[in-house]
């Protein structure tokens, strides 16, 4: 019990104290028992250098009730003069023999997606970026209204230029 509690202090440790130079934002949202179709998720970005690029990156958790190998998501950003750009994203969850992809050491695991890559933040004012689920059951065109296993999405943002 001792060797376990010293293990789980040291990885928080390491987690908390390790230096992470690129990140410039990094929030997450947690989903109540089930993701639902019309359930979006925001996120208000902080005001960003406008000659700077950046990566952005979608983080989900997920856990043993998220029944599927991919995910559907779909993105807007909504820029300051009310321009919205919108994406239908589709990311791999499993390998194909169903084992899940990211990190973590339990049935919970952590996926660092690609979202978008070398962006610049010209226009000042406020940006808004809105993630929400199109899940489908292969053959069906109704989305599936409840998802379950999502636990947390997350909006990470960091440099594209090495300090």
């Amino acid at each position: 019990m001792i060797k376990l509690r010293f293990v789980i202090v040291f990885f928080v440790s390491i987690g908390l104290f390790s230096c992470d130079d690129t990140q410039v934002f990094d929030e997450y949202q947690t989903v109540s028992e089930t993701w639902e179709i019309d359930e979006k998720i925001r996120f208000t970005l902080p005001k960003l250098d406008s000659t700077q690029t950046y990566n952005l990156f979608i983080n989900i958790r997920n856990n043993n009730a998220y029944r599927y190998s991919n995910l559907f998501l779909i993105s807007e950003i909504k820029f300051p003069n009310g321009k919205v750009v919108a994406d239908t994203l589709e990311y791999q969850m499993t390998l194909p023999n169903g084992e899940w992809l990211g990190t973590g050491f339990s049935d919970l695991k952590e996926n660092k997606l690609w979202y978008k890559e070398n962006v610049k933040f010209v226009e000042d004012g406020e940006y808004t970026v809105t993630l929400e689920h199109a899940m489908r059951k292969n053959g069906e065109s109704e989305g599936i209204y409840s998802l379950e296993g999502i636990t947390d999405v997350g909006l990470r943002i960091e440099s594209a230029q090495n300090p």
